[in-house]
């Protein structure tokens, strides 16, 4: 059973595009298992409405940053915004600002459809 499905926004595409064809695939075996776990360790509340997608390898910690779209009553979807390296122990207030500007974009050009 799949609890969401994800989807990336163009900066997340570009993100992933950009790494290691190993990096790829743990990070997309990782949002699957999310998907069907639901597990806190991969996939966290962060704050005003924004998530993460979190993987770990060869001790770099990628983040995607995302947010639900719940408004088609189908599927509920998760859409990740961006990804970054994260060097910090708390994900900088930036990346969630920029976050949320993107996942207010994406609401404004849907509600424009």
């Amino acid at each position: 059973m799949r609890y969401f499905e994800t989807k990336f926004l163009e900066e997340a595409d570009e993100f992933i595009s950009g790494l290691d064809r190993k990096i790829i695939k743990k990070i997309l075996y990782n949002i699957d298992l999310a998907e069907q776990t639901n597990n806190p360790k991969l996939f966290k509340k962060l704050q005003n409405d924004i998530w993460e997608l979190r993987t770990k390898y060869a001790g770099l910690e990628i983040r995607l940053l995302a947010f639900w779209d719940k408004t088609d009553n189908k599927e509920t979807l998760v859409l990740a915004t961006h990804g970054f390296l994260k060097k910090v122990d708390k994900v900088p207030a930036n990346e969630i600002e920029r976050a949320v500007t993107l996942r207010n974009k994406y609401f404004e050009n849907k509600q424009k459809k």
